[in-house]
């Protein structure tokens, strides 16, 4: 589990294929390796992933063909936002999230937002339409991994405001139109459907 409070940014420094999945190398410099190992979970812009190799400041991971197909931003030279796996005794400073990517979004609108000078961002995602149900305005939603607030909702589009320090300590604040994220929706909205598929 993670909570979508990115604790670094680092950066996608080597990408093998094999016949259907591939390994990333990440270089994550900035962050606090010294509880990381082998075998540990990482949210790599927001996709729940193993450690299974470390050097120094490289991490690398084996990702699926499966997850590759329901995510984005594992190409080589892509910042991506990192977390590592909450503890019980951790504070939850975001919201409860898997690290299970259930699809990719699409930055429909990016701009100053109320204030200029503030530093404000407003910033509007297009997700798949199966998603669009589980989406609520005032809901949490995670994009790259960052917990997020929705503000408003209409059909499949949503609406987040970005505070200066969210953009500055993820990779929130190189986005435009037309790039592609991670999306995971709240884990609570999927157990609500699910119940009421059930009845």
């Amino acid at each position: 589990m993670f909570t979508g409070i990115v604790e670094a940014v680092g950066r996608v420094v080597s990408r093998e294929r094999g016949r259907e999945d591939a390994r990333i190398g990440v270089d994550a410099s900035t962050f606090d390796l010294r509880n990381v190992a082998i075998g540990d979970s990482i949210a790599v812009a927001g996709c729940c992933l193993t450690v299974v190799d470390l050097a120094g400041s490289l991490l690398h991971f084996d990702v699926s063909a499966a997850t590759l197909e329901c995510t984005t931003g594992f190409a080589v030279d892509t910042r991506v936002n990192l977390e590592r796996a909450l503890r019980l005794a951790d504070r939850l400073g975001g919201h409860l999230m898997s690290g299970h990517v259930d699809g990719v979004g699409e930055i429909v609108l990016y701009e100053p937002a109320g204030d200029a000078e503030a530093g404000h961002r407003r910033l509007d995602v297009r997700v798949p339409a199966p998603l669009a149900r589980y989406v609520a305005a005032k809901g949490s939603i995670a994009v790259d991994g960052v917990s997020l607030t929705t503000n408003a909702v209409a059909g499949a589009r949503f609406t987040v405001n970005l505070i200066p320090h969210t953009l500055a300590v993820t990779t929130l604040g190189t986005l435009a139109p037309g790039d592609r994220v991670n999306i995971e929706v709240d884990l609570i909205a999927r157990y609500v459907e699910r119940l009421r598929e059930a009845q």
